[in-house]
C-alpha cells in the first residue's frame, strides 16, 4: 500500500496563518497537524511508501520537515509545479500527478493534510481489507446546518454507498464524509480516466462521488473526531481543545 497526503492548496481562508506556512504544518498540541496523520499511518503494516505533494511555494518547507523525520515509513515530498490559486491542480490532479511520478501499482491511501483527527487508520484499513471494495470515512453529524458545507453520503445497512454529493443543497442524510480514502489497485488507474473526461479536478470527494455509480463503494464509520482545519476560527478551536 501507497499513501499521498495532500498539501498543495494555499489555504487562502486561513490568511494570514498560511501566507508564509503550510497548514499542514501549523501545530497544535505543540506539532504540526501532518506529524498526527504520518503517526497513524505508521500503524498501518503494510503501507511501504508516504507520499506528500505540494506546491512550489512550499516545497522546501515540506522537504525541511521531512529531512528532520526518523520515520520508519520512508516520506517522500512531491513538488507538484504549481505556485497560486490560479494554476493549481486541484487535489484530484495531484493524485493523479503522483500516481503518475511514482509509477503507484498498489492500493493507495489518501488523506488531505488538512485533517485533525482521532479514528483509528488501522482499523479503517482493516474494514477496507474485509470489504476488498474501495472505502469512504464518514461520521454522523449533529450539526444539521452545516451538512451543506460536507461531501454527504446515503449508505444501505451494510454500509455500501447509495449516492456522495459535495456540498448538497438539501442533503439526503446527516452521513459526513472525510477526506480519507483507501482504494483498491485496479481503482487507482481510473484516476487518469476521470480527468481525461473533463471531470472537475478540485475537491478530493468529487471522485468517490464520480466512482461509487461505476463500482461498489463503502463507508467506514467511525464516532471519534475529525477536523477539517479551514478557518482561522476552527484553528483556534482545535488548538484550545487539543492543548497540552
Amino acid at each position: 500500500m501507497k499513501a499521498i497526503i495532500l498539501a498543495a492548496g494555499y489555504a487562502t481562508r486561513l490568511y494570514p496563518l498560511t501566507l508564509d506556512k503550510p497548514k499542514a504544518l501549523l501545530p497544535i498540541g505543540g506539532k504540526p497537524i501532518i506529524d498526527y496523520i504520518v503517526e497513524q499511518m505508521n500503524t498501518i503494516d503494510e503501507l511501504d511508501e508516504i507520499y506528500v505533494v505540494t506546491n512550489s511555494r512550499f516545497a522546501a518547507q515540506f522537504t525541511a520537515w521531512a529531512e528532520k523525520l526518523d520515520n520508519p515509513i520512508p516520506v517522500t515530498v512531491l513538488d507538484d509545479g504549481t505556485t497560486d490559486d490560479a494554476n493549481k491542480r486541484g487535489a484530484i490532479g495531484d493524485i493523479s500527478f503522483v500516481i503518475d511520478e511514482m509509477k503507484i501499482d498498489d492500493e493507495l491511501m489518501v488523506i488531505a493534510g488538512d485533517n485533525f483527527f482521532t479514528y483509528s487508520l488501522k482499523e479503517y484499513v482493516a474494514f477496507f481489507h474485509q470489504k476488498q471494495r474501495d472505502c469512504v470515512c464518514v461520521k454522523a453529524w449533529e450539526d444539521e446546518s452545516a451538512l451543506s458545507q460536507f461531501g454527504i453520503a446515503l449508505l444501505d445497512e451494510a454500509g455500501k454507498v447509495l449516492s456522495i454529493e459535495e456540498k448538497p443543497a438539501q442533503p439526503k442524510s446527516n452521513t459526513v464524509v472525510f477526506a480519507a480514502y483507501l482504494y483498491r489497485r485496479e481503482t487507482v488507474p481510473l484516476f487518469a480516466e476521470y480527468l481525461a473526461a473533463g471531470n472537475k479536478p478540485d475537491a478530493p470527494g468529487n471522485f468517490p462521488a464520480w466512482l461509487y455509480q461505476r463500482k461498489e463503494v463503502y463507508a467506514y464509520t467511525f464516532a471519534e473526531e475529525c477536523y477539517d482545519i479551514g478557518t482561522p476560527e476552527s484553528y483556534r478551536e482545535v488548538c484550545e481543545m487539543f492543548a497540552k
